[in-house]
């Protein structure tokens, strides 16, 4: 009766502590999930979002993959994002990789020929592909087959191997960079453009509820122009602001706000540590005088394509920045910012 007791008395712990930790993970999966899942609770690119529920409405009712897609714009605007989107509303899988970590074609192929049919392949950074990688696409995205080399020397034969359907959906901050031929593929080429403050708000309030942060509109205001009009960046923003609301309790006031700003290093534009480096260093070094990329980035010690892809893009939008292939040179009205 005794080991019956226990038996019975452990089995009862065992069901206690399996239902906590579901409890945990469960916790811990929604206080993680900033980004949306479907496309209705996604919020900003308007024309983008309805073109893509026009296009994905079709694919189903005919029962075909989703025609490719090729995305471009500035970075950390939800690229990835939008692709998780498109795979869970096709009620498919999603594979992601980046352009850099395809060294050789067999590693292409070998994806290419692991895809489940109708599966989304995600790839970012697609303009740092290699070319004679970039070849094994045209046949795949056309005709969902690629040629294989089988033998080597006289005896070398083509063979063609095929796909199952699926739809390649491709990231780049470069269109320039992509050859023709690849670009032509696509039927969908779209551009991803900054958003709004409204719709970071929105964005903010949303994920501010997720990591049960409790947030006025005031303090939504002040977080989504600071944002740099980018989700990703409001996204960080917010979490910095739960640990310090972790803390204090009271975040819902100006003061608080900048004092929190302050010490990480953001103004009141919204301009970072990098961001204020690369100005001053214009502004008091080259005395506002046109000064070429390459020794601002050595003057930082940072890279040029760092300075091209994460800090130029925000201050062309706000018209401090002019530039041209070669030289960079602060306009009147960064000068004036800085020197007041």
């Amino acid at each position: 009766m005794i080991e019956s007791s226990n038996k019975k008395h452990n089995q009862s712990d065992e069901k206690r502590v399996v239902s906590a930790k579901e409890k945990t993970i469960d916790k811990w999966e929604y206080q993680n999930v900033l980004r949306p899942k479907k496309i209705e609770d996604y919020v900003g690119q308007p024309l983008i979002k309805k073109h893509l529920m026009v296009s994905i409405s079709s694919a189903k009712i005919r029962e075909e993959s989703l025609d490719h897609i090729l995305f471009y714009g500035p970075p950390w605007l939800w690229k990835t994002t939008i692709s998780n989107i498109i795979a869970t509303e096709m009620e498919t899988s999603l594979r992601s990789t980046s352009g850099p970590a395809i060294e050789k074609q067999s590693d292409l192929v070998s994806i290419l020929s692991n895809l489940e049919e109708n599966d989304v392949l995600f790839i970012d950074e697609i303009h740092r592909l290699r070319p004679q990688i970039e070849e094994i696409l045209y046949t795949a995205m056309e005709d969902f087959s690629i040629d294989i080399m089988v033998g080597s020397g006289t005896w070398a034969q083509s063979v063609k191997m095929p796909l199952k359907p699926f739809t390649l959906v491709w990231a780049t901050t470069r269109l320039s960079s992509i050859s023709s031929p690849l670009r032509d593929r696509f039927w969908n080429v779209l551009k991803l453009d900054f958003y709004n403050n409204e719709d970071l708000a929105k964005i903010i309030e949303r994920n501010s509820w997720v990591l049960e942060i409790k947030i006025n509109k005031e303090s939504l205001d002040i977080i989504a122009k600071k944002s740099r009009w980018t989700p990703r960046i409001a996204n960080r923003l917010l979490k910095i602001i739960r640990d310090y609301y972790t803390i204090w309790k009271d975040i819902n006031n100006k003061k608080s706000l900048d004092e929190i700003f302050i010490d990480i290093w953001i103004d009141e534009l919204g301009l970072d540590y990098l961001d204020q480096k690369y100005l001053n260093i214009i502004l008091n070094n080259f005395k506002s005088w046109p000064v070429w990329l390459s020794t601002v980035a050595a003057s930082i010690w940072e890279e040029e394509a760092t300075l091209e892809d994460v800090v130029e893009p925000y201050l062309l939008q706000i018209w401090f920045l002019e530039r041209s292939p070669r030289w960079r040179k602060l306009t009147s009205k960064a000068i004036s910012y800085l020197q007041k």
